[in-house]
């Protein structure tokens, strides 16, 4: 066993393998970029260097100074994580140059693999189902919406050397496809330094479900079963699950055996995915094999009881797996949210700053978070904005969901943003509970964007119970306030609670660990011990557990439940009746400006001041957290000022363009 491993990554994966190698008893050196100096990773592992600057290119993408830091530190292997350079088999040969262990698969599957058009033809050949398209190199766009009639639109415009959402776009039609190319073209070059683009048939009403495997170096394959990730935006996974509600046991044997099939084919010794799109009939196509560790592996951990670093860690040491294909078997269900510093009520921005507070729930065998961010740390615009992926465990797929939903319940996080909000909305949704999901569920179930979700009867009566029981131990608090000594009976029997000015009416009488409280003229008993100093009020309301989280605000408390964010305020009924004669604020009128929505950096301006523009037409493009995002003129007119110039940095809400 290696007795020093270096990880060649950041954030939660640095973390999770660093557990793994603890667990082991292995020690671990981390590399880590001047943004990531007082990061969990840091802390935890038992050395550190400093590779570089934030940006990736100048620190986690430089082979030169890993490899460098894996030699000054005697490391015996690299763990890559993924991402980076975790299918990059240029990195592989040269740590095999220096003796030292690559913890992934052999270059050679790495090179087949890891190029997506090469991958295809490879699958072909090997007899696995693969999708219609195009895999020779496209040189420009016009050649791009050729290519794209020829195999029918619509068509996925992908990066050979893509991964994880990045360069890949769907195009309906010819200007989408002109338009998808150059896009998808950029962020490939930015974000992997290979430009080459494919475009394959996109299969409509498609599942996205992939199968794990394993191989070690003695020709020993086997699978782990499937992981469904149909649930994504703009192509980023963002909830997975295994297995799938959709495959019945013929398809799983069938898309395992085919998995099996090509790993063997290209000798494949670590953990490994193969990626299909399963459409609703059932048939598959292979899309993609990544040679590397997923970000959705845990789920697959939770239903096989298999920890996939520990048997990446055995492999690489040439180790024969301990495993067989009838000891891999299915136990109960698992759910994955990836947990993102995002505003999804602003098209899912990314959000940067300060975690002034991050406080997830409490793990238990049901309930794993894998997450390498603590409160205090800083949330850049250099690294995708994934914060955390939470993960639970349940008998059956209706129990892993409960699970999760009370879960994210009690997930608070403060001084970003995050899509908890819209994670609880979709679980929440009976389609999604009934499993009937494709890739295209987001779009099809938030047209317009995630707007937050309306109060229900049920989110209703737990808001106004927790609103009025909090606000009456803080006052009663304050009245015992030395000097200002005065029985809690004193205080009125009788409140209101506004929810975003929706006045419900409510009685009240405190007990010893609760309180009895009237809505809609019935007696409900709460029982809670919530301290004024949380931010997570946790209950449980005739005997129904709940928990939703808030933040105190100038006049009242911020809510959330489950997608529900409100403002509650709780008043005497006098003061509720003068709320109501309040005048609603005004928002500000920003309709002669184009601003920035979200903090980024100006990677192209596509106008000229005094030019004549159509709403929907593209303005600029800002990259944020790796993603290109094309801005829009929501409206027709003319330009009449550019405030920004290509290479600018710019803060979420600054003016980027004028109208005349």
């Amino acid at each position: 066993m290696f007795t020093k491993i270096l990880i060649a990554n950041r954030g939660e994966i640095a973390v999770r393998i660093i557990r793994a190698c603890q667990k082991l008893k292995i020690r671990t050196v981390a590399v880590y970029s001047e943004a990531d100096a007082n990061s969990l990773a840091v802390e935890m592992a038992d050395e550190a260097v400093l590779i570089g600057p934030a940006a990736a290119a100048q620190s986690y993408l430089d082979m030169d100074k890993v490899i460098a830091a894996a030699i000054a530190t005697g490391a015996e292997a690299v763990h890559p994580g993924f991402g980076f350079l975790s299918e990059n088999a240029a990195f592989a040969k040269r740590l095999q140059k220096e003796g030292i262990a690559f913890i992934g698969p052999n270059t050679a599957a790495i090179e087949i693999m890891g190029d997506k058009i090469a991958s295809k033809k490879f699958a072909a050949k090997a007899k696995v189902n693969t999708v219609p398209g195009h895999m020779g190199l496209i040189k420009d766009a016009e050649e791009a919406v050729s290519i794209a009639k020829e195999v029918g639109f619509p068509v996925m415009i992908k990066a050979s050397a893509g991964g994880g959402g990045k360069g890949m776009r769907i195009a309906w039609d010819e200007a989408e496809a002109k338009e998808g190319f150059v896009s998808a073209q950029n962020e490939a070059r930015t974000a992997f330094g290979d430009e080459r683009i494919f475009i394959e048939r996109f299969i409509t009403e498609p599942r996205h479900i992939e199968i794990q495997v394993l191989g070690d170096k003695h020709g020993n394959i086997i699978h782990l079963n499937e992981r469904e990730c149909s649930i994504q935006r703009r192509n980023q996974k963002v909830i997975e699950e295994a297995p799938s509600p959709f495959l019945d046991a013929k398809t799983r044997a069938a898309m395992g055996a085919q998995a099996i099939a090509l790993a063997k084919a290209v000798d494949y010794d670590s953990a490994g995915t193969v990626e299909f799109i399963v459409d609703k009939n059932r048939n598959f196509f292979f899309l993609e094999m990544n040679t590397r560790l997923q970000v959705e592996h845990p789920v697959s951990e939770m239903i096989t009881g298999v920890d996939l670093v520990e048997q990446m860690i055995s492999i690489a040491r040439g180790e024969k797996l301990s495993l067989k294909q009838d000891d891999i078997g299915i136990d109960g269900w698992a759910l994955e949210t990836r947990i993102y510093a995002e505003d999804p009520y602003r098209n899912f921005l990314p959000s940067i700053g300060r975690l002034s507070r991050f406080t997830p729930p409490e793990q238990t065998d049901a309930v794993r978070l894998d997450s390498g961010v603590r409160a205090g740390d800083d949330v850049s615009i250099f690294y995708d904005p994934m914060l955390a992926k939470l993960i639970t465990h349940g008998k059956d797929r209706k129990s892993a969901i409960a699970q999760m939903q009370a879960a994210l319940d009690r997930f608070d996080i403060a001084g970003v943003q995050s899509n908890i909000p819209f994670l609880s909305a979709v679980l929440a949704q009976k389609r999604f509970q009934s499993g009937k999901i494709n890739t295209a569920y987001i779009a099809d179930e938030f047209p317009g964007g995630f707007e937050g979700v309306s109060l229900d009867a049920t989110a209703r009566k737990y808001l106004c119970a927790a609103a009025v029981y909090m606000s009456v131990v803080l006052q009663t608090r304050a009245k015992q306030i030395s000097g200002r000594l005065t029985p809690p009976e004193a205080l009125p029997l009788n409140w209101v609670v506004l929810l975003d000015r929706d006045a419900h009416e409510v009685q009240i009488r405190l007990h010893h660990g609760g309180a009895e409280v009237m809505l809609a003229r019935q007696w409900h008993d709460l029982l809670s011990d919530w301290n004024p100093t949380s931010h997570v009020f946790d209950g449980t309301l005739d005997g129904t557990a709940f928990a939703l989280t808030l933040d105190q605000r100038t006049e009242g408390m911020e809510l959330r439940y489950r997608g529900v964010q409100v403002q509650a305020i709780v008043c005497s009924p006098r003061i509720a009746a003068l709320h109501a004669l309040l005048p609603e604020k005004e928002s500000a009128d920003t309709s002669q400006h184009i601003l920035s929505p979200m903090p980024g950096r100006i990677v192209l301006v596509e106008v000229k001041e005094g030019q004549e523009v159509k709403a929907g037409e593209p303005v600029l493009v800002v990259e944020a957290m790796k993603m290109e995002n094309i801005i829009r003129a929501e409206r027709d007119g003319a330009i009449a000022t550019i405030h920004v110039a290509a290479g600018d940095n710019v803060a979420a809400d600054e003016i980027l363009v004028s109208f005349a």
